[in-house]
C-alpha cells in the first residue's frame, strides 16, 4: 500500500488516460506478483496435496469410504494433518460426509456432471474471449511455454494421459486468470473446478485424446495471441463440448461409473 500511495498520481493518470486493456493487465500483474511469496508447506498441506492427487488420478476411487488410518499408513503422515486435509477436501467438494456413514470420495451422478460441463462450456468460453481482449504478449508467451511443458509430459507418458496439476500449471486455470475477471475466476476456481478436474483426468486417458486436446489448446492460444475474442470463445466452447461428447460416449459404452441419480 505504501508503494501505491507513493505512485498515487501515476495510478490516477493511468485510470483516466491509459486504455482499459493496459489498465486491467497492470492491476492483474500487480495482484499476481503479491502472491509469489509462498509460505512453507505444512504437514497438512502435504497430506492435502497427496490425497487430492490420488483422488483426481482415480487411485482413491469415487464413492470409496475414507479411512484415516489407511491414509496415514499410505502417505506416512500423522492423523492430525490427514484429518485437516480431509476437512479441506470437503470444502472443495471432493469428499462428502453423510450421517452414520462417515466420509467418502465424491461420486457424481451422470446428470450432474453433464450440467457442470454445460456451465463450464459457457463460462470458459467467456474467459477465453476476455483473455483475447486483455492478455499481454507476456501472458501469451507464458501460455505457449506451459503448453510446451504439457507436450513433453504427454510424450513422456507415451500419449496415455494428459494430467494437469491444479493452479498455474493447468491450462484452463491460466486462461481464466488471463481473462482479468475476478468474479469469473471465483466462480470457476471453486467447487466446479475441482470436481471437473477429477473427471477431466479420467477422460484424458484414452489413446489419442491427450494429443488432440493439446492441439485444441494451441489453437485457442493462437486466437488469444491474435486478439480474436470471438474465435477464442468459439474454440474453447468447441473444445469443452468435444470433451462432453466424449464423456457421453464413454458413459454409453459403460466405461465410466456414476452414482445412481
Amino acid at each position: 500500500m505504501s508503494a501505491l500511495r507513493r505512485y498515487y498520481p501515476f495510478v490516477l493518470f493511468t485510470i483516466v488516460f491509459v486504455p482499459r486493456s493496459i489498465f486491467v493487465t497492470f492491476f492483474r500483474t500487480e495482484r499476481l506478483d503479491v502472491s509469489v511469496r509462498e509460505a512453507p508447506l505444512t504437514q497438512s498441506d502435504v497430506a492435502f496435496e497427496q490425497i487430492q492427487t490420488a483422488i483426481v488420478r482415480g487411485e482413491l476411487p469415487a464413492g470409496q469410504k475414507i479411512s484415516e488410518a489407511e491414509l496415514c499408513s499410505r502417505f506416512g503422515i500423522g492423523r492430525g494433518p490427514v484429518r485437516e486435509a480431509i476437512r479441506r477436501l470437503e470444502g472443495r467438494g471432493l469428499v462428502v460426509r453423510r450421517p452414520h456413514a462417515g466420509a467418502s470420495i465424491v461420486n457424481l451422478t451422470y446428470e450432474r456432471l453433464i450440467e457442470l460441463y454445460q456451465v463450464r462450456e459457457a463460462l470458459e468460453g467467456m474467459a477465453a474471449r476476455l483473455a483475447a481482449e486483455v492478455a499481454s504478449p507476456e501472458d501469451v508467451a507464458d501460455l505457449r511455454a506451459l503448453l510446451e511443458q504439457h507436450r513433453i509430459q504427454i510424450d513422456e507418458d507415451d500419449g496415455k494421459a494428459y494430467y494437469q496439476r491444479e493452479g498455474d500449471v493447468d491450462f484452463h486455470y491460466r486462461i481464466v486468470r488471463a481473462s482479468g475477471n475476478e468474479t469469473l475466476y471465483r466462480v470457476l476456481d471453486g467447487e466446479l473446478y475441482h470436481l471437473l478436474r477429477l473427471y477431466r483426468y479420467k477422460l484424458s486417458t484414452q489413446r489419442g485424446r491427450p494429443e488432440k486436446a493439446l492441439r485444441e489448446h494451441l489453437h485457442i492460444v493462437e486466437a488469444i495471441s491474435d486478439g480474436d475474442g470471438e474465435l477464442a470463445e468459439l474454440l474453447m466452447r468447441r473444445h469443452i463440448s468435444a470433451a462432453r461428447r466424449h464423456l457421453e460416449q464413454r458413459f454409453k459404452n459403460n466405461e465410466l461409473n456414476f452414482q445412481e441419480g
